[in-house]
């Protein structure tokens, strides 16, 4: 990577998914930028839409990842078919797998799965079992300190914070409940933890006398810009990115020019922060 800018994951079986994924992964090619996909939970049971994720040509030396649930992980362990996780990384040529931790999006959502066992152990259970990296992320909430600290003590590739302030995934699968549902659990779905509020945590945490075995952050949710980006890069005192999601995703739906204008600005954004700016720690 270039730079500490992580497009986070935001497509899984839509209709545009063929061409937002080719043409975020033409950027990332093109700017040394990291990538992962949107839920590629599908691909799991068939091959017909394989074709929407096959980008790697794209950007052929910068990280690439899949995704999927926690709910599936969860299932592939209780059917002992973990081998499929391994199958679709090489069909993807994926450098290891995002698991998104949403039991209360899957709660709101209409179809949603009912988690059975605690996310930690499962994630756990797949890291013993398993040889390629992992990213651990939220949905839109973010973690509590306590889930913080005990994901920090695994030996993951990041921690993504997927904080409450960007896209509230939650908040969008109760859009499609009954109006009922959207009455009594609309409280719910705002709850959550900003970027700058795990920002802290994880630097209270790296003062604590603990084994911090993850290897970086990515900082996202609510980073709108290269400002925002720098300021989270440089007050985190563990190794981090930052993550954006809908910026990217407007311009990669208007054109691919106007997603290279965009991209570059901010790029030369980062620059400029990077040569005038320090951090006040608060």
């Amino acid at each position: 990577m270039k730079y500490p800018i992580w497009v986070s994951s935001m497509t899984g079986g839509t209709e545009l998914a063929n061409k937002i994924n080719k043409s975020l992964a033409t950027m990332c090619g093109k700017y040394g930028l990291g990538m992962g996909l949107g839920s590629c939970r599908q691909l799991l049971h068939s091959d017909e839409y394989l074709g929407d994720f096959m980008v790697r040509e794209l950007m052929p030396d910068q990280p690439l990842f899949a995704n999927l649930g926690i709910a599936q992980v969860e299932e592939l362990i209780e059917r002992e078919e973990l081998d499929k996780i391994e199958i679709l990384l090489k069909k993807l040529s994926a450098d290891g797998l995002i698991i998104h931790v949403n039991p209360l999006q899957e709660w709101l959502q209409p179809e949603g799965d009912k988690i059975k066992f605690a996310p930690i152990d499962t994630i756990k259970i797949l890291l013993n079992k398993v040889d390629y990296p992992i990213i651990v992320k939220e949905v839109g909430q973010g973690f509590g300190k306590a889930s913080l600290k005990a994901l920090l003590a695994l030996p993951l590739e990041a921690v993504d914070f997927a904080s409450n302030g960007g896209t509230n995934f939650s908040k969008i699968e109760l859009f499609r409940s009954d109006p009922i549902k959207q009455e009594v659990y609309n409280q719910i779905s705002n709850l959550g933890h900003d970027a700058y509020t795990m920002t802290r945590w994880s630097n209270e945490l790296m003062e604590e006398d603990f084994n911090i075995k993850a290897k970086q952050l990515i900082v996202s949710g609510g980073v709108k810009n290269f400002l925002d980006g720098y300021y989270f890069v440089k007050s985190s005192k563990l190794q981090a990115t930052y993550g954006m999601a809908s910026g990217f995703l407007k311009y990669a739906l208007e054109s691919d020019d106007e997603l290279d204008q965009f991209v570059k600005l901010q790029l030369e954004g980062y620059d400029m922060a990077q040569a005038m700016l320090r951090i006040n720690q608060r």
